[in-house]
């Protein structure tokens, strides 16, 4: 068996020092599955469709999620709060997205398919697995949307390596602070 191929290389670092500049929200990809829960910091996921309601995020594809995912049949989503930060790097860490029985530190609720629904989120999405796609080191888990709600509050940020807010002034369509 040949080892897997990376990519390497001036264009690579190119690759990877440019994609670091994209802001995006910060989500936590939660499942369960005989007994364990499951919990991962995503930075990927999309609104994708809304006839059926779609959402996708990418996870790395040995990661443990991705086959409790495949095996249990559906996942919840959760956009984090800029208030969340601890969440975020909590289950970013390897090995810390497991538990049986369930997180204890991390508060957590189910929902319409009782995938776990992290407490005090911006929003969340509560779906049905509708596939798994490849996606190079990537595994694209599109959910049905069968639940989701929203709460107050300002979204975690992620860009350049670290977590951000916004600022307090939102821009008007001049581009100039309201």
């Amino acid at each position: 068996m040949s080892a897997p191929v990376t990519a390497a290389g001036p264009a690579a670092e190119a690759y990877r020092t440019a994609a670091r500049h994209w802001a995006t929200g910060v989500a936590v990809v939660t499942a369960e599955h005989a007994g364990e829960s499951f919990a991962k910091t995503v930075s990927s996921f999309c609104p994708l469709s809304l006839d059926p309601l779609l959402v996708s995020v990418a996870v790395t594809r040995h990661s443990p999620i991705v086959a409790a995912v495949r095996a249990d049949g559906r996942f919840a989503v959760s956009v984090l709060t800029d208030r969340q930060a601890h969440v975020a790097r909590r289950f970013a860490t390897p090995g810390a997205g497991r538990a049986l029985g369930g997180f204890t530190a991390v508060p957590m609720r189910t929902e319409a398919t009782g995938a776990p629904v992290l407490e005090g989120a911006l929003a969340w999405f509560d779906c049905r697995l509708h596939t798994v796609l490849p996606a190079g080191d990537h595994a694209l888990l599109v959910g049905r949307v069968a639940a989701a709600a929203t709460a107050p509050g300002r979204p975690l940020l992620y860009q350049d390596g670290g977590y951000r807010t916004l600022a307090p002034t939102p821009l008007t369509s001049t581009g100039v602070g309201a």
